[in-house]
């Protein structure tokens, strides 16, 4: 098994705390990564429209998300024969030691928050820091999304847990089930544009707002949890692409980067599978307008498994593809998927998409300690694979506590996070059964996630309290004061 983060940044000017679109950033880090052994060797730079967006290494990938105010860093994946969470740790600090070093030449500072807590979302600002992908321009442009809702850096703390072909329907269940548990612990977005909210996780507002007056109605059916847990893949992939949704822009030949290669619009909007059983389909080249003809493949079907934006994600990779027919075939057979998978070398991993941004900072190491405070990065993920390591007893929780009244803890959590008594509740059952699953070696990356449940007290409540006792009440002191005190300190 292997895991991995995600880790999104909110970034701010260190002395205002201001919003701020990243200028001289990947210079400073390229200087850096060139002379670290473990990221120098094969390090090659992305850009889109002349600027670089990107620069991968063997060991992680430093991007953006959807803006310049917004950074990402995706580790590789970490087996557990080569340390498992214990080297992820050591890889994700290491990373963000040359992201905050990096950050000083444009003299910003990455922020303790999973949203930027006084940032417009105009379409003015939009157009400023957005990255140019080719995607968002589908996205925007012929779906109708507003996919400026999130251009205030919504920011998660992603974690990418690998799990067997044959459990992975039932580990997205629990990550689906258990959802509210990974939003209260973690929330972290009190604020937005400069108010009170009234909401502990404001950041998960993003998706209803994005798909509001869309063109296809299914876009949004696809942000919202079924009302019944999934019974294998083939279920999953059905639910997905199912009539009602329209298959998103589909490659020309395999790859798998999907945010940035060449890609056909489909014409009359069918779904994913009213297409695969096609002998073909007109549609349109999203970077020429060329008009094609595209015949249905296997690797439509592997590139649209980003299609759906639940709390969880299932993702995979093929070692080889089936041919199309085989696959149509094993889709209608009760765990047909399953077998084909296995036999077709699939790595499959869940995405955890909950948990808020988090880092320690200096409000944190005073209330918490140290050894809490810089647990907070790994403790999303040390939950997460700490329940998956006891899936069966995680899938018996589910069972007990019932599918739809977790779905209602979950929008509670939102609002309430540990105030609410039921989510709290739901919150220690999950973190008993992680920490069982987790090895004594483990078991202190949760520190941050037992803090938030013995104190009934997250990310969200510590910076509200630094709102509203602010020496001075204008907007502009308030947000340098919350950057002061909320900025990313890490271990020397």
């Amino acid at each position: 098994p292997a895991v991995g983060l995600e880790l999104e940044m909110v970034v701010a000017h260190a002395a205002t705390g201001r919003s701020l679109a990243v200028d001289r950033y990947f210079d400073a880090l390229r200087a850096r990564l060139s002379a670290d052994p473990v990221h120098a060797p094969g390090m090659q730079a992305v850009e889109l429209e002349g600027r670089c967006v990107s620069l991968d290494t063997p060991a992680a990938q430093f991007g953006l998300d959807n803006g310049f105010n917004l950074l990402e860093v995706s580790t590789r994946p970490v087996r557990s024969s080569e340390g498992g969470l214990a080297a992820l740790a050591d890889l994700a600090a290491a990373s963000l030691h040359h992201v905050h070093a990096a950050l000083q030449a444009d003299d910003a500072v990455v922020l303790n928050a999973s949203q930027h807590p006084d940032c417009e979302r105009s379409m003015d600002w939009y157009r400023r820091v957005c990255v140019p992908r080719p995607i968002y321009r589908e996205l925007v442009g012929h779906r109708g999304w507003k996919h400026w809702e999130g251009i205030d850096a919504k920011a998660q703390n992603g974690a990418n847990v690998q799990v067997a072909v044959g459990d992975a329907v039932r580990a997205l269940n629990v990550m689906l089930g258990t959802a509210a548990a990974h939003v209260a612990l973690f929330a972290n977005s009190p604020l937005e544009s400069g108010r009170e909210t009234g909401l502990k996780e404001t950041r998960l507002t993003v998706w209803p707002r994005v798909f509001t007056g869309v063109r296809f109605a299914g876009d949004a059916m696809l942000a919202r949890v079924p009302p019944r847990p999934f019974l294998d893949l083939g279920d999953y992939f059905r639910w997905m692409f199912r009539p009602g949704t329209v298959s998103r822009s589909l490659p020309l030949a395999r790859s798998h980067d999907y945010k940035a290669m060449p890609t056909v619009l489909l014409d009359d909007a069918p779904s994913l599978s009213a297409f695969l059983s096609s002998h073909g389909w007109h549609g349109r080249r999203t970077d020429t307008g060329e008009a094609v003809w595209l015949l249905p493949d296997s690797t439509h079907f592997e590139h649209s498994q980003i299609a759906q934006f639940m709390d969880a994600r299932l993702r995979y990779r093929l070692a080889s593809l089936p041919e199309l027919g085989a696959l149509l075939a094993a889709w209608r057979r009760r765990e047909g998927l399953e077998a084909l998978f296995e036999a077709h070398g699939a790595q499959v991993y869940i995405e955890g998409r909950c948990p808020g941004a988090g880092f320690p900072d200096a409000v944190l190491v005073q209330e918490a300690g140290a050894q809490v405070a810089h647990s907070r990065v790994m403790s999303p993920i040390a939950l997460q694979w700490g329940l998956l390591q006891r899936l069966d007893e995680a899938q018996r929780l589910v069972g007990r506590w019932g599918w739809a009244r977790l779905g209602e803890l979950r929008e509670r959590a939102v609002r309430h996070a540990l105030d609410d008594d039921g989510v709290a509740a739901l919150c220690g059952e999950v973190v008993a059964l992680a920490r069982e699953g987790l090895t004594p070696a483990e078991r202190p990356m949760l520190a941050y996630a037992e803090y938030v449940l013995a104190t009934r007290r997250c990310g969200a409540d510590r910076m509200l309290s630094t709102w509203r006792h602010a020496p001075a009440q204008d907007a502009a002191a308030r947000l340098a004061h919350v950057a002061a005190r909320h900025r990313m300190q890490l271990h020397s």
